[in-house]
Order: structure tokens, then C-alpha cells, then sequence
């Protein structure tokens, strides 16, 4: 992973776990809308602690607040949960984000790219 670019799976993941953490809803799947399709990701919060697995990769990603744990890639997530946003730090590809959750609808800021990305989210 070259640094100051987060993967789209890792963007996804983010996606789901900010949503559940913020409504309380379990998330089934994701539609990721730059790549036009949908990700079998589903995520779970109870509290602070998040269950996620990713199904097109077959990884389990999860943990407590401010630390989120990818099992696919072994690296470490923080994230910070403020109303119906949200910030962080990807430790895999050493970038911020930032995202807004309106809706199903997150719109997460990758400040590597410097670009938006939009996130529809299935509810289980």
C-alpha cells in the first residue's frame, strides 16, 4: 500500500463501521458508487465495540473505539465519532479522513486524494 492512498475496501469498511457506531443499525452490504457496485460488507456496533466482516475478502475487521482492527490487512484504524460525522487516521496507508453520514448515505473525504467518496449502505 503506497502511502497517502487508502484502498477502497478500506474506505468501505470505514464507511460501514462510522454508520453502525452513529445509528445503531446493523449494515448488510454497502454500494460503493465510484466503482459502481456492491460490497458484501456487514458490521454491528454494541457500545464502543464494533463486529465487521468483509466478505469479498474474507476478513474480520473490528474492535473498540478509537481503534478499529483490519484482519485482511493487519493494520490499525482510529476513529473518532461526532454526531453524524466522523474522523480518522489509516495506519495502513498512512491517511486522514473525514466522512458525513446523511441518511444511508456516507460521504467519506479522503485527505490523501483530497477527494470525495459516496457510500450507500444496506441495512440488515
Amino acid at each position: 500500500m503506497s502511502e497517502g492512498c487508502m484502498s477502497p475496501h478500506t474506505r468501505a469498511m470505514i464507511a460501514a463501521a462510522a454508520f453502525t457506531y452513529t445509528t445503531s443499525k446493523k449494515v448488510a452490504g454497502v454500494h460503493y458508487h465510484a466503482a459502481g457496485r456492491d460490497l458484501r460488507i456487514a458490521a454491528e456496533s454494541r457500545g464502543d465495540h464494533l463486529q465487521g466482516y468483509d466478505g469479498d475478502r474474507a476478513a474480520k475487521f473490528g474492535g473498540t473505539l478509537p481503534e478499529l482492527y483490519d484482519g485482511g490487512d493487519k493494520t490499525y484504524i482510529s476513529m473518532e465519532i461526532d454526531g453524524a460525522s466522523a474522523q480518522g487516521y489509516d495506519r495502513g496507508s498512512a491517511t486522514h479522513y473525514s466522512l458525513k453520514i446523511s441518511d444511508q448515505i456516507v460521504q467519506l473525504y479522503d485527505h490523501g486524494q483530497s477527494v470525495w467518496f459516496a457510500f450507500s449502505i444496506q441495512l440488515g
